[in-house]
């Protein structure tokens, strides 16, 4: 897939794989428009992109841990009256303690989850307005940490525990991908998730403890750099290999095979029921 002037809008852009697939894909000639958190950073990687001889980005800011700011940020994205090619769902964050949002919500499962489902609605009549248009969601091999969603605890108010509710994120976001993919069958539109393998990335390094103090320095030991964990997020946004595939997981820029409690299709109505429910969106399809 030629991508050059193609309208991809990705989250999380400023850091680790999201930065290092921002870069790759303005690279490549497309048009990006870069939700993220921190507008200044936004704005940093925008003249990065130009100085390297791209075009220049579109910067909208979003909290994602706010269903307000997903919103505003998804009607500045519709504003523009551009159909938008390719969605790359990418930012995540990962909480080695309970932490709520302003919703309400278990921060980790809002972040990861929520929010790309929400933003992913919204801009789907700009994706719709596109031909061959894709959607890539960054799940994550973490999804094995957990064997469901635990919907008597979604919210973690039990017992939290760091990895599983990373894990249980991760499973969400790939069973939205299958819920979508098949509520997508008509439209010219495929939705992938994908593991970016063990990356070392600033993800933790907004709490205290191991995750900000320790982590990174095993991560740059024994883990791969995120040049090469955005590899499969640009796999899927340009390759011609997965024109037609859809609702699958990669890896390494593979078709793989999730664990089976991420192909339970019953487990993930009940999620995207819930999903609804707690963003108070329905998706038209």
């Amino acid at each position: 897939m030629d991508i050059n002037n193609k309208h991809i809008a990705i989250t999380g852009p400023t850091a680790g794989i999201g930065r290092s697939a921002a870069l790759t894909l303005a690279g490549k000639g497309a048009i990006l428009t870069l939700l993220c958190r921190n507008p200044e950073k936004g704005e940093a990687l925008s003249r990065e992109i130009v100085a390297a001889g791209g075009a220049e980005p579109r910067v909208v800011q979003v909290d994602m841990a706010s269903l307000a700011s997903v919103r505003a940020a998804g009607d500045a994205c519709l504003s523009a009256g551009r159909p938008i090619d390719i969605l790359l769902n990418n930012a995540g964050l990962m909480n080695t303690s309970r932490k709520t949002t302003v919703d309400g919500y278990e921060e980790t499962l809002a972040v990861n989850h929520f929010a790309p489902f929400l933003l992913t609605g919204l801009l789907l009549p700009a994706l719709m307005e596109a031909p061959g248009a894709r959607i890539v969601n960054v799940a994550s091999a973490a999804h094995a940490f957990v064997r469901s969603m635990h919907f008597d605890d979604m919210q973690a108010g039990k017992n939290y525990k760091a990895f599983r509710e990373y894990g249980r994120s991760k499973l969400a976001n790939i069973l939205f991908t299958r819920t979508l993919a098949q509520r997508l069958e008509a439209q010219p539109i495929t939705v992938n998730a994908l593991h970016p393998g063990a990356v070392a990335t600033s993800l933790g390094q907004q709490n205290d403890g191991f995750l900000k103090n320790i982590a990174p320095a095993f991560m740059k030991i024994f883990f791969r750099s995120p040049d090469k964990g955005a590899e499969t997020s640009v796999y899927l946004c340009t390759s011609d290999e997965v024109a037609d595939i859809s609702g699958e997981y990669f890896a390494n820029c593979k078709r793989v095979r999730p664990r089976p409690w991420a192909r339970d299709d019953a487990a993930a109505a009940k999620l995207w029921a819930y999903t609804e429910d707690c963003t108070g969106f329905s998706y038209p399809v």
